[in-house]
């Protein structure tokens, strides 16, 4: 019996198990018969053999029904140590590319629908994942589509495939929501918002869609079937608790399209203005709106490097574009004794250093430990980002005043004004003078729109500077004061 034959006869068998369905609607049996020939001669170049087809086995996908897209074959998967880990950092790697499959294969990972994963199981991670896939536009925009004989338009097996895929990661996702507080919620939103602000222009469209009310409920065209049916009132298609994790805003919606024209991609531009002529009331937000975009920074300085227990740490796998490459190869312009300083801060140093090379193996496991990225022999120049952006996050003062001004130069990141503003208020707070000072510049220009012009707020900040002993404040105080107090020429 050939290969073919031998698939005829499993879709003869699988046809008896679902003709009660044809019958009930009176569908005549050749038409199965019709159904499972054609699909023997499309599914030739797979060698006919039903196992390489994992959508029609639901059980064998991990997944509940027969529609599913497929999933790679086992020899795909890493074997041998460290197996899991490689594996999850692979699907980061391509779901932070915005990869639709991949940030499927993350949610069901983070969701331990397989119990090999049950180390892994983190169902904020894996609610993160499924609003990423639902909000992706890979996941809806038709792909590939064929003319029906009978007129009209008949959707692929790929199309359906991800249709179903989405549907049920809308019934996942709602699921995990209910049973999250609204603290758990809140992780969720500003992981996706961190994400999608790695994506650059099209990142900063999709959370616009997500607050737009034009939009279905995860950013997809309204009358998307997916989005209706999580509309519906109801337990079989409703889903509330995914509708109400983006409230909609006008403003937030605003916000996002404009952050995303600030990139210079013009297609964002363009839409930001179909934006503002979409609805009469949106046009009066737009000098607020601009204010509040200078102003805004993601939720997150890098990726929360968490874990659930026993399982592979969370990482950041955001691609740098070629301004973030460029700017981290100025890093070496930064003294390195504020790297040590930021290392003896996390507890990771215990030795002195001049220089990476001499940065011993065991800080940097402990380093990358702590931020979840794969161990390694030398110490980069990633690695001494990291180590000043987790001090600053763990709240040294120290850190924070330098990775202010790091922002604020362009060295190891790329030039963010806001950025710099609230590290240096992050300093501010635990008494840096000299981050008191670099504020008042910013209250004197009015810099970039991030702090309003304020020269009162400037010459009260300086003050307090130069009474706390930074010197280049009481300096600048002194010929303040010097020229305030000249006589008058007669």
């Amino acid at each position: 019996m050939s290969e073919c034959d031998q698939t005829g006869s499993a879709w003869r068998t699988l046809g008896g198990a679902v003709g009660k369905v044809f019958k009930s609607q009176k569908a005549p049996m050749r038409s199965w018969a019709a159904m499972a020939a054609g699909l023997c001669a499309a599914v030739s170049l797979s060698g006919c053999d039903v196992r390489d087809l994992p959508w029609l086995n639901g059980r064998k996908a991990g997944i509940d029904g027969n529609y599913a897209c497929p999933r790679p074959p086992a020899p795909f998967q890493t074997q041998g140590f460290n197996g899991q880990e490689r594996e999850v950092r692979y699907y980061r790697h391509l779901a932070f590319a915005n990869d639709f499959f991949a940030q499927l294969e993350l949610a069901n990972r983070y969701a331990a629908t397989d119990a090999s994963d049950k180390n892994l199981e983190d169902h904020i991670e894996s609610s993160v994942w499924l609003v990423m896939a639902l909000a992706n536009q890979q996941g809806y925009a038709p792909m590939s589509r064929a003319m029906d004989p009978r007129g009209g338009v008949l959707a692929s097996r790929y199309d359906k495939c991800r249709a179903f895929e989405r549907e049920r990661a809308y019934r996942m996702l709602d699921n995990e929501l209910s049973m999250m507080d609204s603290g758990e919620r809140d992780k969720v939103r500003d992981r996706v918002i961190y994400i999608q602000s790695t994506l650059g222009a099209d990142g900063f469209r999709t959370l616009g869609r997500l607050y737009d009310d034009q939009y279905g409920p995860m950013g997809e065209p309204a009358d998307n079937p997916q989005a209706i049916r999580a509309m519906m009132r109801g337990q079989r298609y409703g889903a509330s608790n995914v509708r109400t994790l983006f409230e909609r805003s006008d403003v937030d919606a605003y916000l996002y399209n404009y952050k995303a024209s600030e990139t210079g991609d013009v297609g964002a531009y363009v839409l930001l203005k179909d934006f503002e002529k979409s609805a009469p009331s949106r046009a009066r937000y737009a000098s607020f709106v601009e204010t509040k975009a200078r102003r805004w920074v993601s939720p997150y300085e890098f990726y929360p490097p968490e874990a659930p227990g026993g399982g592979v740490p969370h990482s950041d796998e955001s691609r740098p574009d070629d301004g973030a490459s460029y700017a981290l190869s100025r890093l070496r312009e930064l003294p390195f004794i504020h790297v040590v300083r930021a290392l003896d801060y996390l507890n990771l140093l215990h030795e002195a250093c001049l220089s990476p090379d001499e940065v011993p193996k065991q800080t940097i496991a402990g380093l990358r430990n702590m931020t979840g990225r794969p161990g390694g022999e030398r110490f980069t120049d990633t690695d001494a980002l990291r180590a000043i952006q987790m001090a600053a996050v763990n709240g040294d003062s120290r850190s924070q005043l330098v990775l202010a001004v790091m922002y604020s130069e362009g060295v190891g990141v790329e030039v963010d004004y806001a950025r710099a503003f609230y590290w240096y208020q992050q300093a501010e707070k635990q008494g840096s003078p000299e981050a008191r000072y670099a504020m008042s510049t910013y209250f004197d220009l009015g810099l970039k729109g991030v702090a309003d012009q304020d020269k009162a707020e400037a010459v009260v900040m300086q003050l307090d500077a130069a009474l706390a002993g930074f010197k280049p404040s009481a300096g600048r105080l002194q010929a303040v004061l010097a020229q305030v107090s000249r006589t008058p020429e007669s």
